[in-house]
């Protein structure tokens, strides 16, 4: 009798010990569907099912509360392409159980999704929120790299040294928190380049996006159109300090501060790692 209630006492102490832990994640997603091309032609994308479910199911098994966002609250996509065994290293098994658990989290559902709007993250309070992750996939290229409300979290994340964790081609985020994105944004659409914006608070950190040279191999998934610039470009002329694996599509994370980037798909685990290890 005396074992099992020392046992019951040490589940009970283990129990509040994990919930003591706990976290409560963010992780902002992009309202689009498409990201406009070069010469008007149009990508059908969303974000990458790898890039956002490996870190969701790490973050849940280890216990932590996630809050999902867009700019608008809209149900996010996912792009169709990435729902493919090679971005989860071979394993078929391990690729359909991202998407059945997608599938009961119900985010792409237009009826019951759990997305809520940023303006609504602003009203919970910056502070409810321990760290936040934005999955890539081309989304992110055609909204979240200038919108004011993503701006203005980033801002608070930053000035607070809390945990910001972005992979792919979700890094191009993080110039939403130039004193002018649009402007600069339009800039590189245009001409392939844009003046440096004073006071940008990544300035000078070492970050990392999906590389020039992966984009080129990877164009072909584009079916023929051309983005009008790539993330390392933009990220490094905003004043970011670019770092890249030596081999592309290899695994790089690239941690600075409160920051934590990852190249490419096959970084999402290990961003994933980085960032339960920011919040024990």
């Amino acid at each position: 009798m005396e074992l099992l209630r020392s046992l019951a006492v040490a589940l009970a102490l283990g129990a509040s010990t994990l919930t003591a832990h706990a976290g409560n994640v963010l992780i902002v997603l992009s309202d689009s569907g498409h990201l406009d091309l070069k010469d008007g032609k149009v990508f059908e994308t969303g974000f990458y099912l790898n890039e956002l479910m490996q870190p969701v199911q790490a973050l849940r098994d280890a216990g932590h509360e996630i809050t999902f966002a867009t700019p608008k609250g809209t149900a996010p996509s996912v792009d169709v392409t990435s729902i493919d065994r090679m971005y989860f290293g071979g394993d078929e098994a391990a690729m359909k159980a991202s998407q059945e658990q997608l599938s009961e989290l119900g985010l792409m559902s237009r009826e019951k999704s759990p997305v809520i709007s940023l303006a609504r993250v602003e009203q919970i309070g910056y502070d409810h929120f321990d760290a936040v992750y934005v999955p890539g996939g081309h989304a992110p290229m055609q909204d979240l790299l200038v919108s004011s409300d993503l701006g203005k979290l980033l801002t608070w994340f930053h000035e607070n040294s809390r945990t910001t964790a972005l992979a792919c081609h979700g890094p191009i985020a993080l110039l939403s928190t130039l004193p002018d994105p649009h402007g600069f944004v339009s800039q590189f659409e245009t001409s392939g380049t844009a003046k440096a914006q004073m006071d940008w608070i990544y300035a000078g950190y070492k970050l990392t996006a999906f590389s020039n040279q992966e984009e080129e191999m990877a164009k072909g998934l584009l079916g023929g159109g051309e983005m009008k610039f790539y993330p390392q470009d933009a990220l490094t002329q905003a004043g970011g300090q670019f770092r890249r694996a030596d081999a592309a599509f290899s695994a790089h994370v690239v941690t600075d501060r409160e920051l934590i980037t990852g190249q490419n798909p096959a970084s999402a685990p290990a961003v994933a790692k980085e960032l339960l290890d920011r919040l024990k």
